[in-house]
């Protein structure tokens, strides 16, 4: 309920909508837990073999996997990428040492966040900063791809973060997105992207996938939650996690919620 409800604030008041989302952010950046590095909902691959990890990363596979098939839609070697709504980094350090984007900046609202990410990333050629995705603070031009996982229902105005998207994007240049939405809003979400100069060159439905990694992933998850706050947010923080059994698993398993993946280009 928590993520649908917030979501649909949109529809009266996207100032609200950035506020409510942004305190609840800040607040989650705030527990300093080293092995909590990413908050995304994951995603179950079907292509074999399986993708080959560094066994520190296997406890993450399932995010891992999310942010794979976003990042390979196209070969990231050698390119200055920037992620947009970078959380507590987990993506963009895997990105970074997998995917070996010459230069990789990852950019989040809450200093938390950033200041997690900073302490505890150390990897050549991977830097984070503070910054708004509706006024990124980089000039125009200054990017080969653009990365963005599971952030934009947050933000309060989606063309104007697809207008920073083009600014920042050189001639060619890539944006990589995935994120999930209420069912009805996706033709809005389609329209928006369509609208934004950029030019669709593939998109996917990655609902069964988001899914099925959330059905394997929730033990895991509740163990980390009931570690991790107090008892007293514990349901919240279980729809946040779309536990099985949980209103927000509920919605995607029902289809009220959706998640899409989309590539589109510059220029």
């Amino acid at each position: 309920m928590l993520i649908r409800l917030a979501m649909k604030l949109t529809e009266l008041s996207p100032r609200f909508k950035r506020f409510l989302w942004r305190r609840w952010y800040q607040y989650l950046a705030g527990y300093q837990l080293r092995d909590w590095r990413f908050m995304n909902y994951g995603l179950a691959l079907k292509e074999e073999p399986a993708l080959r990890l560094d066994p520190t990363d296997e406890p993450n596979r399932s995010s891992i996997q999310l942010y794979h098939r976003v990042a390979s839609a196209i070969p990231l070697a050698g390119l200055e990428v920037l992620e947009v709504g970078c959380g507590r980094g987990g993506g963009a350090s895997y990105v970074k040492r997998y995917h070996r984007p010459r230069q990789l900046t990852g950019v989040d609202f809450s200093a938390k966040a950033i200041r997690f990410c900073q302490a505890n990333y150390h990897v050549e050629g991977l830097s984070f900063a503070q910054g708004d995705a509706e006024s990124l603070p980089f000039a125009e031009e200054s990017f080969d791809a653009v990365l963005n996982v599971e952030s934009s229902h947050c933000y309060g105005s989606m063309p104007a973060f697809l207008g920073q998207v083009q600014r920042v994007l050189r001639p060619g240049g890539h944006f990589l997105f995935a994120d999930l939405r209420v069912a009805k809003d996706l033709p809005r979400l389609h329209a928006q992207l369509l609208a934004s100069g950029l030019t669709i060159l593939e998109s996917e439905d990655l609902t069964e996938g988001v899914l099925a990694a959330l059905r394997g992933d929730s033990e895991r998850k509740l163990a980390l939650i009931e570690k991790s706050v107090p008892k007293r947010l514990l349901p919240a923080f279980r729809q946040f996690a779309a536990l099985e059994g949980s209103e927000t698993y509920e919605a995607f398993r029902t289809r009220a919620m959706v998640y899409v993946r989309y590539v589109m280009r510059a220029g």
